[in-house]
């Protein structure tokens, strides 16, 4: 956070003082968890619909908060405007507009913006000061708490836009005003809120609509949308896939790692990834795109992407336990992102010569294509080879029988975690297991029982 005096800080919230002095001097960090409230924080009050923040504000200025901003009248040193989420954004663009030489990268797409943004972080922070998203916090009140993250020292912001609704990446766009506007792919996620593919392209491309003149549109080609999002705009354009100004060549799978050239027009550099499937393959060549567009030298980004060593949780994290090696990957699911993660199931059995296993549980928010996109992952499943299929909680994994001839897939319905145990004795060693779907199937209890059971039967 800049410094501020507390009188500038409610005029630019349109807020007024309550118990606080306006030469009082204001570089605390936000924080919205009382949990989290300490020296050198300031507590942002929200109501939601079952806590309302405003109850713990006392505890957090005893915890250390230097004052809160809030939207009811209270006792303890605040600033009090008529809605704190308003407040924030509008806070936010203040300061984003008041750094001198600050560059900010904005990220969204279907699936893939957090690794993204990993990895761009990799890369950006050996150039200078780097502020990026926390975890996925996307949304109205994440973007700007990360935009406050930064002070007069910080070189490059990178940050994760998210949308549920039409209208909601503009208006983070126009708080942040990205050097860079970086859109990964369009794809199915959330498509049972928002309402169709094309309208899921028109909110990703809020993003590169609301990039000034200067700005520079960074888009993957891997769908109809996508690329011409630019279309018709003054901003500079850089594509990123096959055969366009960021690309791979001579890509090889060791391991479940991506090896490549990475080709951009500044060079050719070598990349070994670290973050395991195929399908990181785009969000390294996204973060390059980025990267290049900020003129970090091609050399600079191939060494960024091969060091970068993500930790997201429940993303992709391969572990391998007593020969068994488990795939967990259970933050969220949509069809894209399932068949890549199946993909990945595959390569790694096929190097270690045992069986695969996809455990999978239901994708939500997909609307009139849920019953479709269901059928979809089980065809994919029988293209590509996986040796059973697990389904858990969930109906909507069929196999067509009329179309299994000559296919090996075995298809298991279980109803809950006790019918999935049973099968663990018939893991071996070598075998592969894929642990995934939506958040709210909350599969970790489930990978948790799967490990606690083939331990006890390998003592």
């Amino acid at each position: 956070m800049i410094k501020i005096s507390a009188g500038e800080f409610a005029k630019i919230v349109n807020g007024e003082l309550r118990n606080l002095a306006e030469d009082f001097v204001i570089d605390q960090l936000p924080v919205i968890n009382s949990k989290l409230a300490k020296k050198g924080t300031f507590f942002i009050a929200f109501k939601g619909k079952n806590v309302d923040g405003h109850e713990y504000v006392a505890e957090s200025i005893k915890s250390g908060s230097e004052f809160a901003l809030v939207s009811k009248e209270l006792n303890e040193p605040t600033v009090l405007v008529k809605d704190t989420g308003e407040a924030l954004l509008a806070l936010a663009r203040y300061v984003r507009n008041k750094i001198t030489g600050l560059k900010v990268v904005g990220i969204t797409g279907s699936q893939g913006k957090t690794t993204t943004k990993e990895l761009l972080h990799s890369i950006l922070k050996s150039e200078g000061q780097t502020v990026a998203t926390e975890g996925n916090f996307n949304t109205e009140i994440g973007v700007p708490l990360t935009i406050l993250n930064c002070n007069e020292n910080t070189k490059y912001c990178i940050i994760e836009m998210g949308a549920r609704h039409q209208g909601d990446i503009l208006k983070l766009t126009q708080v942040a005003n990205p050097d860079v506007g970086v859109v990964l792919v369009v794809g199915t996620a959330h498509i049972g809120e928002i309402g169709s593919v094309e309208k899921i392209a028109k909110t990703k491309g809020e993003l590169i609509a609301g990039l000034n003149e200067k700005a520079t549109a960074v888009l993957g080609s891997y769908d109809q949308w996508t690329p011409n999002m630019a279309n018709g705009l003054k901003v500079k354009r850089i594509l990123f896939g096959d055969n366009q100004d960021v690309r791979a060549a001579d890509i090889e799978i060791h391991g479940g790692f991506a090896h490549f050239d990475l080709v951009t027009p500044s060079g050719r550099n070598s990349v070994e990834l670290q973050v395991i499937g195929e399908q990181q393959i785009p969000n390294a060549l996204a973060a390059a795109a980025a990267a290049h567009a900020l003129e970090i030298s091609n050399e600079s980004i191939a060494t960024g992407l091969t060091v970068a060593k993500l930790d997201s949780k429940w993303r992709m994290q391969v572990e391998e336990l007593n020969g068994l090696q488990i795939i967990n990957d259970f933050y969220n699911a949509n069809p894209e992102s399932m068949k890549a993660a199946i993909k990945t199931l595959i390569l790694l059995t096929q190097e270690s010569g045992g069986s695969s296993w996809a455990i999978l549980g239901k994708m939500h928010e997909l609307g009139e294509i849920e019953t479709s996109s269901h059928l979809s992952i089980v065809e994919y499943c029988e293209n590509v080879g996986v040796d059973h299929l697990i389904s858990v909680g969930t109906d909507l994994y069929q196999v067509n029988s009329s179309e299994t001839k000559g296919r090996n897939l075995v298809l298991h319905q279980c109803k809950n975690v006790e019918a999935v145990l049973e099968l663990v004795d018939s893991f071996s060693v070598g075998d592969v297991i894929l642990l995934k779907a939506s958040r709210s199937e909350r599969f970790e209890d489930l990978a948790q029982a799967i490990k606690g059971k083939w331990i006890g039967a390998q003592q």
